[in-house]
């Protein structure tokens, strides 16, 4: 009876080492798998930005990234674990911001994005992170318009999707002709053929447009300040976690000095004269 028993205990202990090893190295493989979501390079993150806007978010010809809201993208996602080799770049066009948050297409989008009460409806906000007023980009040669009155019986483009041409229209220039196109490349490229007389965005980005290079001495801003559009990091509605953690990353960003070098590096070639950094009131 021993013997028997002695050879059981062997071979219990046998059977709980190998459950042991196993489990040790089912163990192994979990860590692993949690060190990947927790950003090694094979994760990646998808961040919502323009592709079009000069100064802000702009895909270059060589397919690379720049602007002031890619900056910020990039500083937030490094403060949530992730290297710029592991951030996937999505176009964010106007009309398409909220579809892009709900369907999880993206996790936020930085794209001259300005918080209001219908977009908060949809979708939750992070920031502000700039302050923005609407402006007019005409021709260089047209002195036609110098306030917002002056777009009556007058072509005025915007893009699809965007509060500015929306705002003149309501309240600003009832009689203005509003014309709208899918992007402000489209614009821009309507305004230089005189097919329209004016474009609003924010002053931001049409000051982005006008320092191009190949733009230079075209247009002009009209120097109106029209209303004021707080650019927010859109996320889905209902993730405070996230909302907690961006929101974190953009005031470190703006006080380790990120911040402003990224909108000197971006924007000062404009002569554009910025406001400071916005108090953070999303979350709070």
């Amino acid at each position: 009876m021993k013997v028997l028993k002695a050879g059981a205990a062997v071979a219990t202990a046998v059977v709980l080492a190998l459950t042991a090893t196993a489990c040790g190295g089912g163990s192994k493989d979990t860590a692993s798998d949690a060190g990947a979501s927790g950003g090694t390079k094979s994760d990646k993150i998808v961040i919502g930005i323009k592709f079009d806007q000069p100064g802000m978010g702009l895909k270059t010809p060589d397919g690379k990234y720049e602007g002031f809201d890619v900056d910020v993208a990039t500083y937030v996602a490094k403060e949530l674990g992730y290297q710029p080799d592991q951030i996937e770049w999505k176009q964010a066009v106007s009309a398409e911001r909220e579809n892009l948050i709900s369907n999880g297409d993206v996790k936020f989008i930085a794209a001259t994005y300005s918080i209001n009460d219908k977009r908060k409806a949809k979708v939750d906000f992070a920031g502000p992170y700039f302050l923005a007023h609407q402006d007019l980009l005409v021709r260089a040669d047209d002195n036609s318009i110098t306030k917002v009155e002056d777009l009556n019986k007058k072509k005025l483009c915007s893009v699809t999707g965007s509060t500015s041409a929306q705002n003149i229209k309501k309240d600003l220039a009832k009689e203005a002709d509003l014309q709208e196109f899918p992007g402000y490349s489209e614009c821009l490229t309507g305004l230089e053929n005189k097919a329209v007389d004016a474009l609003t965005t924010d002053d931001s980005i049409l000051a982005g447009y006008a320092a191009q290079e190949k733009n230079k001495g075209k247009f002009k801003l009209v120097g109106l300040k029209m209303s004021n559009e707080n650019y927010g990091i859109g996320l889905k509605k209902g993730d405070k976690d996230l909302q907690t953690k961006i929101n974190a990353a953009l005031k470190k960003m703006v006080a380790d000095g990120s911040w402003e070098a990224a909108v000197k590096k971006n924007l000062g070639p404009a002569n554009y004269k910025n406001e400071p950094a916005p108090q953070i009131t999303e979350g709070s």
